[in-house]
């Protein structure tokens, strides 16, 4: 896949800084459905300090494949703050990472609610030795498309500065 030249840079820079300060990264996704893995995995070198991406998009793989509580995402939902950070948790706690992202959003066009609408995203970060922390963005001036590479995106750009 090509990625938009920014984004490629963004992953270069992450692959860059994670591997001068020794560490390995892993990725929990949804609605990018691998595009944070893929843009970092772009880069070459990647192979160094990038261990796993989980390609969660229904709630059950969330909750196999993570270990996210599934009465959190009954009680709170797939988008939620709550899930995001069980998803980066979990992330973390499979695989040989140091930090985890996660991605959980409504991309549309369908899906949303006045609560939830479409271009929501929640962002998760976890690392070893600190509390997983989200971030809540809506993204409401494009297509599907343009939500997925906006969340993509922005998810590299809280990895980095979580390095």
């Amino acid at each position: 896949m090509r990625f938009p030249r920014h984004i490629w840079l963004l992953a270069e820079r992450i692959v860059d800084k994670a591997g001068a300060e020794g560490l390995m990264l892993a990725t929990a996704e949804s609605c990018t459905g691998g595009m944070v893995a893929a843009a970092i995995t772009d880069v070459p070198g990647s192979s160094a300090v990038f261990d796993r991406g989980f390609v969660t998009y229904s709630n059950e793989a969330k909750a196999e494949m993570l270990g996210a509580p599934p009465a959190i995402i009954e009680t709170f939902g797939a988008v939620s703050r709550q899930t995001a950070c069980a998803m980066a948790n979990g992330a973390l706690e499979r695989s040989r990472a140091d930090i985890a992202v996660s991605i959980t959003g409504i991309a549309g066009p369908g899906g949303g609610t006045d609560r939830k609408p479409v271009g929501l995203v929640w962002f998760a970060l976890a690392a070893k030795g600190r509390s997983a922390r989200a971030e809540r963005r809506v993204f409401t001036d494009g297509d599907r498309g343009f939500v997925r590479m906006r969340a993509a995106q922005t998810a590299l750009m809280l990895l980095l500065r979580a390095m």
